[in-house]
C-alpha cells in the first residue's frame, strides 16, 4: 500500500499534486473545514507516516503526539521554525525543507521592495491616481542607491544573492551574523548594531526561531536612523513589530519594507496606516517556477524516505 501522508497546505503546482496523490495515499486536512478537523484527523491520524507542511504552518508538538506513526516531516519552504524540532528529534522524525530553490526569486523580491521604498513607488501610484499629477501636485525627490551602504543581517544563500545584487546597483555591502562566512570579499560588521549604524539600508535574510526574535528592536532600528530603511523578507519574527511602527511614526527610523510579519496573515493597524512602510504578504518566492521547484523538491525527498534512499535537503 501507499505510505499515507498528511498535507497541511497545497502546492500551487498542479503537478506537484498530482506527483504527490500518484506516489501517496494523501489526506488533506487544508480541504476539510475548521469545524470538522479535529474529528476527521483523529479519523486518519493513526495512519500518517509523512507530513507536508509549510514553512508558516510548521508542525506542533499537540499534533506531533496525534500521530503515532510519524516518520518525516517534508517543509515545503527554508524556515523550520514553526516545527517543533526537539520533538522530532527525541522520537527520530525526519525533517526537511527546501533550501537553494528559492534563493533567487527572494532575494529579487528584497531588492523589489528596497527599490520601492527608495524610490516611494506606492507614493508614486497613488499621485498619479489620484491625479495629484495632473493637478500638478509637487513632488519631492527621492535618493539614488548609487554609493549607499546595503546590510545584510543573516549572509547565508539568499544574503549572499542580495548583497551581489545591491551591488549590482553600486550599492556598498556589509553583513552581519555570529558566525563569519569564509571566502566572501563582502564586509563583516562586529554586531548587529554596527551593522545598522553602518547601513543606508538594512535587509533582514537571519533565520526565525527563539535566538533571533525581536533582534531588530528599538535601539537597531535607532541605530538605522531617520534616512535608514528596513527591508525584512525573512520572518516577522525578527522585528519588534510595536518598535517598528512607533520608529516610523515619530521618524526615529526613515521607512519599511515588509514581506513578513509576526502573526500572518495579520498585520498590525498601525503598520497598515502609515505611509512610510511598504508591505507584501509573504511573497518572496511566490512565483510560478520557484513554487514548482519547491513543490517537486518536498516531494522528492519523501519518495528518496520511503524508498529507503539519503534525504536531499534533510534539516540537521
Amino acid at each position: 500500500m501507499k505510505p499515507e501522508i498528511l498535507v497541511l497546505a497545497a502546492s500551487p503546482s498542479a503537478a506537484v499534486m498530482a506527483r504527490l496523490e500518484q506516489a501517496f495515499q494523501c489526506h488533506h486536512l487544508w480541504r476539510q473545514p475548521c469545524e470538522a478537523q479535529p474529528e476527521w484527523l483523529a479519523g486518519v491520524a493513526p495512519g500518517i507516516r509523512g507530513v507536508l507542511t509549510t514553512g508558516a504552518i510548521g508542525i506542533g508538538p499537540a499534533l506531533l503526539e496525534q500521530l503515532p506513526r510519524l516518520e518525516i516531516v517534508a517543509v515545503n519552504g527554508i524556515g523550520v521554525d514553526a516545527v517543533a524540532l526537539d520533538a522530532t528529534r527525541a522520537r527520530g522524525i525526519f525533517v526537511t525543507n527546501t533550501p537553494g530553490v528559492l534563493t533567487d526569486d527572494v532575494a529579487d523580491l528584497a531588492l523589489t521592495l528596497l527599490l520601492s521604498a527608495a524610490r516611494r513607488l506606492p507614493a508614486l501610484d497613488r499621485h498619479v491616481r489620484s491625479g495629484a499629477w495632473e493637478r500638478g501636485v509637487p513632488l519631492a525627490p527621492t535618493r539614488a542607491l548609487r554609493g549607499k551602504v546595503c546590510g545584510v543581517f543573516g549572509f547565508g544563500r539568499i544574503g549572499q544573492a542580495v548583497a551581489a545584487r545591491a551591488a549590482a546597483f553600486g550599492m556598498r555591502t556589509r553583513y552581519f551574523q555570529p558566525r563569519a562566512v569564509d571566502g566572501v570579499a563582502v564586509v563583516r560588521c562586529a554586531s548587529l548594531l554596527e551593522l545598522a549604524r553602518a547601513s543606508d539600508y538594512l535587509v533582514v535574510c537571519a533565520p526565525g526561531g527563539a535566538a533571533t526574535r525581536h533582534a531588530i528592536d528599538a535601539e537597531v532600528m535607532a541605530a538605522l536612523g531617520a534616512e535608514g530603511t528596513l527591508v525584512n523578507v525573512s520572518r516577522g519574527s525578527l522585528v519588534d513589530q510595536e518598535a517598528l511602527a512607533a520608529a516610523l511614526r515619530d521618524g526615529t527610523l526613515g521607512m519599511a519594507a515588509l514581506d513578513v510579519f509576526d502573526n500572518e496573515p495579520h498585520v498590525p493597524a498601525a503598520l497598515r496606516e502609515l505611509e512610510n512602510v511598504v508591505l507584501t504578504p509573504h511573497v518572496g518566492s511566490l512565483t510560478v517556477e520557484t513554487r514548482h521547484a519547491m513543490g517537486q523538491l518536498v516531494v522528492d525527498n519523501l519518495v528518496a524516505h520511503f524508498g529507503g534512499q539519503p534525504l536531499l535537503t534533510p534539516v540537521p
